[in-house]
């Protein structure tokens, strides 16, 4: 499986909790669409299939994450 580079991980990451805090706000059609794009680009680059996991297997990636977190294990 190809990994996606830890920036961009970051980026989506960073994406997906600016536009959950804003669809929790407003909720706009367009934050519901933006948000739905990003959780798919976060599902791709973990290869997981919903967004919280692929939330999870994205931190745990990243720079910083603890090697014995067993948060991330993707059934």
């Amino acid at each position: 499986m190809l990994m996606a580079h830890p920036v961009v991980l970051r980026n989506l990451v960073e994406q997906y909790t600016v536009l959950e805090a804003l669809h929790a706000e407003q909720g706009s059609p367009e934050v519901r669409q933006r948000m739905a794009d990003v959780a798919y680009s976060l599902c791709i680059s973990t290869g997981t299939r919903d967004v919280d996991t692929a939330l999870i297997a994205a931190r745990h990636r990243l720079p910083g994450a603890r090697v014995e977190d067993d948060s991330a294990v993707v059934a």
